[in-house]
């Protein structure tokens, strides 16, 4: 996610599109795109207020790569050298060295065609990024950084589900994750009436899924639940106003809403979850959307704490494993942006 939205996107005149990840190399156990897996050798940048970044926070933190995968937390707010490390002593990463993310781009590729846009991985020892492959990185995370796992980590992605996972993956991409931003950076009704009804058509399809099982595909979390979390975390607070995905809110849909309830109180995820940057980033940053910049108080936060109700319909989290443990210090969501 870059400025106005994502580094990889385009909208205007023509309808909005999201551009494949420019820098798509792969970090693997066998190391064979130059990049193996190693301990201490990678950093990974985000942006709070990105959904597509947010997943790899998740995934970061339920699989307990802290120790091996270093995070370095941009501005939500980004200026027009992209996103911005103001929210460090003295405006630098204090592992990388650098005011802006666009620097580690440089290194790798100096005036590349496209945008700076997180999540991205960096290479330490170099200071090139290595990937902004946003769809990969958290697969990969969930299998190839395997051996670097915490003990009871759970199998975000596991082999015989990955078919279905897949396929619920590309259909909630399609009209959710991705529709939103299509609704959102609409220039024309009929571009937006038709993004907005695929929006709400398949969060309708979704309810009905959820209506009879905890989680998306089987009885446990997947890599789909974090995908589809990050757009529903963020649907009351931006899509429903800002991009204009207004036909219900979140909260008046009872079974997405407790489903999203229920993954929130899940530690890994509403642990990670910083209202208050999404809010600033979506309502500041897109000022083709918002030209007042005007960051508006509501929704209430309270109802994310309150009852869910969901273990009825069994399912366990973590499946063989364990929740993780304590937010490391140094990531905690700061008040503002808490319930």
């Amino acid at each position: 996610m870059g400025r106005d939205g994502d580094g990889n996107s385009a909208y205007g005149h023509k309808a909005f599109r999201r551009s494949r990840s420019h820098f798509a190399d792969r970090i693997t156990a066998d190391g064979r795109d130059g990049w193996p897996v190693e301990a201490g050798r990678y950093r990974l940048v985000v942006s709070r207020a990105c959904p597509w970044a947010s997943r790899a926070v998740i995934s970061r933190r339920l699989l307990g790569l802290e120790d091996a995968l270093s995070m370095a937390i941009a501005d939500p707010i980004q200026d027009d050298r992209s996103w911005r490390f103001t929210l460090d002593e003295g405006g630098r990463d204090p592992v990388l060295g650098i005011r802006h993310l666009s620097e580690a781009y440089d290194r790798r590729e100096t005036g590349y065609p496209g945008g700076v846009s997180v999540p991205a991985i960096v290479d330490v020892p170099s200071g090139r990024l290595v990937t902004n492959d946003y769809q990969q990185i958290t697969l990969d995370l969930a299998t190839e950084w395997r051996a670097l796992h915490r003990p009871g980590a759970p199998d975000l992605y596991p082999q015989k589900l990955r078919r279905e996972i897949d396929t619920v993956m590309a259909e909630v991409y399609e009209d959710v994750n991705n529709g939103v931003y299509r609704a959102g950076f609409a220039t024309g009704q009929d571009e937006y009436e038709a993004a907005c009804t695929a929006v709400f058509q398949r969060l309708e399809k979704l309810a009905s899924r959820l209506e009879r099982q905890r989680y998306l595909v089987g009885d446990t979390i997947t890599e789909a639940d974090i995908r589809l979390f990050t757009t529903l975390v963020r649907f009351d607070p931006v899509y429903h106003g800002h991009f204009k995905c207004n036909r219900f809110k979140l909260a008046e849909n009872e079974v997405l809403w407790a489903y999203a309830r229920d993954l929130f109180q899940t530690p890994g995820f509403g642990d990670t979850v910083d209202f208050d940057h999404i809010k600033r980033h979506y309502y500041q940053v897109h000022s083709g959307i918002n030209p007042t910049g005007i960051v508006p108080l509501g929704p209430d936060l309270e109802g994310w704490l309150a009852p869910h109700h969901r273990e009825r319909l069994g399912g366990r989290p973590f499946g063989d494993g364990t929740p993780p443990g304590p937010v490391r210090p140094g990531e905690e969501v700061p008040a503002r942006g808490r319930p």
